[in-house]
This record gives C-alpha cells, structure tokens and sequence, in this order.
C-alpha cells in the first residue's frame, strides 16, 4: 500500500494535480480524477492502476473535444483520430459514448450539417455527396435520408454559375466544354450538366439579344 503524502497543482498546466506517494512524486493527473484522493490516504496497486485507467479516459475525452471544436464530425471521424493517438478500443468505444449522450458527436446531424456546407460553398453531385458521407462513416439509411431532399439540378446550377461569368465570352462550343468538364468533376451525370448548361447559356443569349 502506499499513502498520499501530497497533492499538489502543477505550475504549468493548472488543470493537472502531482501526486506523491510516501513524500516521493509518484505520477500525475487530470484535476478532474485526483479531485477524489486526500492526503493520508491509502492506495493499492489496484487503486493506481484505476487512476491511470480514469486519466487515460479523460485525456482522450479532451482530445476528443478539441478536435470536434473547430468543426462538427462523424463518429467515424472521432474514432479514427483517437485510434492515430493509439488509445485503446475500449477507452475510443468509452470516449464516443461519452460524446454521444452529451449529443457532442450525432451521425444524422453531421451529415445534414456536412451536405449545408456543401450546397453552400462547393456543390457537389448527389452521387459525389454519398460518397464523401460513406467516407465520413455515415451509415447508408442516414445517407439515404438526407439525400432525399437535395435537388441535384440546382445544385448543379448553383456550381455552374459560380463559374460562368468567366466563360460566357468564348464561343458557344468551348463554353460547353468548359461547363461540362467543371461539372462533370463534381460528380453530375450528362443529364444534368447538359439541362443546366442548356439553361446557361440561353440566358446569357436573351440577354445580348435584349
């Protein structure tokens, strides 16, 4: 057994306490967990190794935190920075449960969150959408769900326009080519690319003629 001598907060980072075990500096830990030690008391081998296993836990919670703090993420994506950072599976599956009952972490909110930003900032073809969420993790109902409502045409559109002005100077054929092949990188079938630039095009032709 050892006694708790001393508890000690560190200089350097004010969230972390020192403790030491018969007057010597035996380990550190998160505030958060040496919160329930007391000087006098006594630990077993099997009360340290609990310390360390709870540290662990709130060291990958943290990290999880700081990682979903600059942008929503997909359990998947969690998963996959936790396990780079080699925690164990059992400490990942703790650290996403944790995040999902906080509603932190949510599969159907992600994806609706990820398909806003991109028919926001850079459309992209639903079959393209679908592959980036499969990527994400996102299982196929959810993708299926959220898939549903984008209007793959005006998305098309949306992508297209944002680049138009640039082209509508060159002949007809080359402005097609052009259009099509800006599309066509983003995922969007001949059907499509073909309605939207048809639509384009004869805009800017009502427009000379006007």
């Amino acid at each position: 057994m050892y006694k708790v001598t001393s508890l000690k907060q560190q200089q350097r980072n004010k969230e972390r306490i020192s403790v030491f075990l018969d007057d010597a500096f035996a380990f550190g830990l998160p505030a958060i967990v040496g919160i329930k030690l007391r000087i006098g008391q006594m630990l077993s081998d099997a009360d340290i190794e609990q310390l360390q296993g709870e540290a662990t836990l709130e060291a990958a919670k943290q990290s999880a935190f700081n990682f979903i703090s600059y942008r929503p993420r997909s359990s998947r994506e969690v998963q996959r920075n936790l396990k780079k950072k080699e925690y164990s599976e059992q400490v990942i599956e703790q650290t996403l449960a944790t995040l999902e009952r906080l509603e932190m972490v949510n599969d159907l909110q992600f994806a609706h969150y990820w398909v806003e930003q991109r028919e926001t900032f850079k459309p992209r073809s639903v079959m393209a959408l679908r592959q980036e969420l499969a990527q994400k993790g996102i299982g196929r109902d959810i993708i299926d769900e959220v898939l549903d409502a984008v209007d793959e045409v005006a998305s098309a559109r949306k992508a297209a326009e944002s680049r138009a002005s640039r082209w509508l100077h060159l002949p007809e054929a080359e402005f097609r080519v052009k259009i099509g092949r800006y599309l066509q990188n983003r995922g969007f079938y001949y059907g499509v690319i073909r309605q939207v630039t048809d639509e384009i095009w004869e805009q800017h032709t009502d427009m000379i003629e006007e």
